[in-house]
C-alpha cells in the first residue's frame, strides 16, 4: 500500500508539490505570526523585569497591561512612598506613546533614581544625559537604525541628540530626561508610574499593602512586579488571543481547501484505478486508507517544509528588524503540526469516502 501511495504522488508531482506548499504556508502562517506576537509580549515582559523594580504603582484608571498613562499624577508621591518600611528606592517615570516612525513607548526618567532602582545603566557607546535635549537609546534600536552618539532623533516635534547607547532590557528603548518630557507634554512635576525597589524581593507584598493604606492612594493600582508579569499572558491581553485565533482560522481554511481540492481531483482522475482495486477485492476501508495515507504523507512533508521556512523567515525578520525578536516555542510547533495534520485529514475525508463508494463496474467503464 505504501508503494502505491508513493507512486501516486510521484506520478502527479505538480499537484503533490502544490499541496505540500499549501500545508507549508499554513504552518508558516501560524508559526511566524504567533511567534511575532509572543516575541513582542515576552520582550515587553523581559524589559519591564529588567528595570529592577519589585513593585509597580500606577494612578487610578491607568492601563495595567500597557503601563502607559501619560503624566496624570504628581511626582511628589515618590517622596510619600520612599520613607515606607522595606522601600529601598523609588523612581517616577513618564511613559509616552510615540508614533513618529513606529509605535513605541518613550520613557522620561530621573536618571539618578532610575539607577538606584535597577542599578547603573551599561553604556555601549557615549554616556549619560548632559543637555536638555539629550536622549539615550538601547543597542537594539541603535543597530536597527544605525544610530550613534551624535545622531539626531525627532520625537514629539523636537530634535533630540543621542548622548549614549545602553544595553537593552531596561524598560523602553528610548529615554529622555524626566524634566524634558514633562515640559514637552505640558505636565511639569507630573509622572505616569512609580517603580519601587524593595530591600528584599520577598517584602514586595508588604510594600504593596503599606502603599494602599496611604491616605489619598487607596484607589491607586499597586502590584508586585511578579504579579504584573504573571498577568502578561495572551489570554489577559485584549485582542491578543483573538488575533491568534483569526490567524489559525485563516491558515486552517487554506490547508483544508487545498487538500480537499487536491484529493477530490485525484479521486476523480483515478476512477479506473479505484475500480481495478475494488475488482481485485479491495475493501472500502482499503480505499479510504490509501487516500488518507496519501494525505498524511503530503501533510507531513508540508509540515516539515513549513517549520524550516518559519525558522528562516523569523531569522530574516530579526536580522532586518533587530528590535523584533520572534519566537518558535516547542508547544506552538506541536500545535501547528496537529492543526495542519487534522485540517488535512478532515479535508480528505469526503474524497476518501467518495472513492470508497464507487461501484467497481462503473469505475472500470469510466473513460
Amino acid at each position: 500500500m505504501n508503494k502505491l501511495v508513493v507512486s501516486n504522488l510521484v506520478h502527479r508531482p505538480i499537484r503533490a508539490l502544490i499541496s505540500i506548499t499549501a500545508i507549508a504556508v499554513e504552518v508558516t502562517l501560524i508559526l511566524v505570526v504567533v511567534g511575532l506576537l509572543l516575541g513582542i509580549l515576552d520582550d515587553s515582559k523581559h524589559r519591564q523585569a529588567g528595570i529592577g523594580a519589585d513593585v509597580i504603582v500606577q494612578p487610578p484608571g491607568a492601563s495595567a497591561i500597557g503601563l502607559m498613562s501619560s503624566a496624570p499624577v504628581s511626582v511628589k508621591y515618590a517622596d510619600i512612598i520612599r520613607p515606607l518600611p522595606h522601600v529601598l528606592a523609588v523612581t517616577p517615570i513618564i511613559t509616552q506613546l510615540s508614533t513618529t516612525d513606529t509605535v513605541e513607548v518613550l520613557y522620561g526618567i530621573d536618571l539618578k533614581s532610575f539607577e538606584e532602582v535597577g542599578g547603573p545603566l551599561h553604556y555601549v557607546e557615549g554616556g549619560p544625559f548632559k543637555k536638555y535635549d539629550d536622549i539615550l537609546i538601547d543597542d537594539f534600536l541603535a543597530n536597527s537604525k544605525n544610530f550613534h552618539v551624535g545622531s539626531k532623533i525627532n520625537l514629539l516635534n523636537h530634535a533630540f541628540n543621542v548622548s549614549g547607547v545602553v544595553e537593552h532590557g531596561r524598560g523602553a528603548r528610548k529615554f529622555v530626561q524626566l524634566s524634558t518630557l514633562q515640559d514637552l507634554l505640558g505636565a511639569p512635576g507630573r509622572a505616569s508610574i512609580f517603580y519601587v525597589k524593595a530591600d528584599r524581593p520577598e517584602n514586595a507584598q508588604l510594600i504593596v499593602d503599606e502603599i494602599k493604606k496611604i491616605n489619598g492612594m487607596e484607589q491607586f493600582t499597586v502590584r508586585t512586579m511578579q504579579e504584573w508579569l504573571s498577568m502578561m499572558t495572551p489570554d489577559n491581553i485584549p485582542m491578543f488571543s483573538t488575533s491568534i485565533h483569526v490567524v489559525i482560522g485563516v491558515a486552517v481554511i487554506i490547508g483544508f481547501i487545498v487538500i480537499f481540492q487536491a484529493m477530490y481531483t485525484a479521486v476523480m482522475e483515478r476512477t479506473r484505478e479505484i475500480g481495478i482495486l475494488k475488482s481485485l477485492g479491495a475493501s472500502k476501508a482499503y480505499i479510504v486508507n490509501v487516500v488518507l495515507r496519501e494525505t498524511i504523507l503530503l501533510a507531513l512533508a508540508g509540515i516539515g517544509l513549513g517549520i524550516v521556512i518559519s525558522g528562516l523567515v523569523q531569522r530574516g525578520i530579526h536580522l532586518r528588524f533587530p528590535t523584533l525578536q520572534p519566537e518558535m516555542p516547542p508547544n506552538w510547533i506541536l500545535r501547528a503540526v496537529v492543526i495542519a495534520l487534522v485540517g488535512a485529514i478532515v479535508g480528505a475525508i469526503y474524497p476518501a469516502f467518495k472513492a470508497a463508494q464507487k461501484d467497481p463496474i462503473d469505475a472500470l467503464a469510466y473513460e
